[in-house]
């Protein structure tokens, strides 16, 4: 299993509570699969006052009997099941102060969603062993931990109850960076070029679980055939698992998701109402809230547009991959992957893909820029013209009178502005100063593979961000 690598922010928060003169309440989420309780585990090497992980699908009784074996086996000393989860939890005061532990009591509650079974009393029981007596105290830090993102959201976040304003410090875990990847890939001694650790990052994101599968030796396409293609392949039946265990309703996030995926550009919050037959009240807002809290989707405006004209779009690069190759696969082609290296569906998934690599480090294109201290505003930007409108998918205003129209490209190679593109590339900017009437000035810039070929069509192209400066660590 990998080391503790990257995460450095994170295990600085960590550092900052287990240092601190009171007693803290940090709720952890994202993403299933993104590293959650390896981050926790490890940072505490498995030292803690007490650690229990939620069964999924249990009842109260065999989850208060599993409290129970946890009790038992912090405390050396029997304790038997309780009746109700305030007992349970009257339980865990007496161990931790029966404890010689000196230093910070680490209470560690992980899959924590699983114990709030139907009319549990269990977010009660949470209630009163903070409030009562936890937050009282200098020495105790609680970890709360789940991928059930609706419920941390609702039930913890967002809690109108006891536990309003209780939590201390909230850490959304986000996947790994390129640069977080590439060192992921060191450390197994697996030996990949830049241009494969993005193609790697294309379907799988930066999921650690996903990353913990590759094979040395191997390329990314055989890699991703194993995972995905050859029979009883691993990750085979991941999508219907992953919503499964993110959303407690997970059919009608994947009407979203399923929508999302047929427009790449993305989709208002009428149109995705219209393509996913959900009604417009409360309930949607809060599902595309609760996709965005776990980094499934992103949700951006349009240049000069106003909030309620915000668009959203398909983040997740696994869920991605399986609308495009592997829902409608009928072939039973154990090497798919690597028998469709040239085809048109795979070049065009690969450009949008490519996009989403950029959109995820916008923090490095910034530092590439220059602009990391500059106040700016990032956008999208579409023609008001139906027919041949242009279109530009970054645009980034600046608080010194620049705006930044940038351009992505996926290729192999340099990338080459033949006469059409510049041509393409003109009527752009003309169309976009034309329609939005700024008056400020408006900067070219390409981001690409491996750079742009400085050939007779280079000279409008102001700035340019190579696949190289994505793998810096973002400010």
């Amino acid at each position: 299993m990998m080391d503790l690598l990257g995460r450095d922010k994170e295990q600085h928060i960590i550092k900052q509570l287990v240092e601190s003169d009171k007693s803290d309440f940090l709720v952890l989420w994202g993403r299933r699969r993104v590293g959650k309780t390896y981050l926790i585990r490890e940072y505490f090497k498995n030292n803690f006052s007490f650690y229990i992980s939620g069964i999924q699908n249990s009842t109260k009784k065999e989850q208060l009997g599993h409290f129970a074996s946890a009790l038992t086996f912090y405390g050396k000393m029997p304790y038997a099941p309780a009746k109700s989860w305030l007992d349970a939890f009257r339980q865990l005061i007496h161990l931790l102060e029966n404890s010689r532990k000196r230093g910070k009591k680490v209470i560690f509650i992980d899959e924590l969603p699983w114990f709030d079974t139907n009319r549990s009393g269990f977010i009660t029981g949470l209630d009163f062993f903070w409030n009562t007596w936890a937050s009282a105290r200098k020495d105790i830090l609680l970890i709360a931990c789940g991928s059930a993102t609706s419920w941390i959201i609702k039930k913890l976040l967002n809690n109108r109850g006891g536990l309003h304003n209780r939590v201390t410090r909230r850490m959304h875990l986000a996947p790994f960076t390129l640069k977080e990847c590439e060192a992921f890939f060191q450390s197994k001694k697996i030996q990949f070029d830049r241009k494969s650790i993005i193609d790697a990052y294309m379907i799988f994101g930066g999921i650690p679980y996903y990353l913990e599968m590759f094979e040395r030796g191997l390329s990314v396409a055989q890699n991703v055939d194993n995972m995905l293609y050859k029979k009883d392949a691993p990750l085979q039946n991941e999508f219907l698992f992953l919503y499964a265990s993110l959303f407690k309703n997970y059919e009608s996030h994947l009407k979203i998701i399923e929508a999302l995926s047929a427009k790449t550009k993305g989709l208002t919050r009428e149109e995705i109402i219209v393509a996913s037959g959900i009604s417009n009240g409360g309930g949607l807002s809060v599902m595309l809230e609760e996709l965005d809290q776990c980094d499934m989707i992103r949700s951006y405006s349009g240049y000069g547009k106003k909030r309620k004209s915000t668009t959203y779009q398909l983040a997740d690069f696994f869920s991605l991959f399986y609308y495009n190759f592997l829902k409608t696969n009928k072939m039973n082609d154990e090497h798919y992957w690597i028998n469709s290296l040239d085809n048109a569906r795979r070049r065009a998934w690969s450009g949008y893909a490519f996009e989403q690599v950029c959109l995820a480090h916008f923090a490095q294109i910034r530092q590439k820029l220059g602009i990391s201290g500059v106040l700016i505003k990032s956008s999208s930007w579409r023609s008001n013209r139906k027919e041949n409108g242009a279109q530009i998918d970054l645009v980034i205003e600046r608080n010194d009178r620049i705006i930044n129209l940038c351009e992505m490209k996926y290729v192999d190679e340099e990338f080459v502005i033949d006469k059409k593109y510049d041509e393409n590339l003109r009527n752009k900017r003309a169309t976009f100063k034309r329609e939005t009437k700024t008056t400020k000035t408006m900067h070219l810039t390409m981001i690409t593979t491996y750079g742009v070929a400085h050939n007779e069509y280079w000279g409008n192209i102001q700035s340019e961000v190579k696949m190289d400066d994505l793998f810096v660590a973002g400010q």
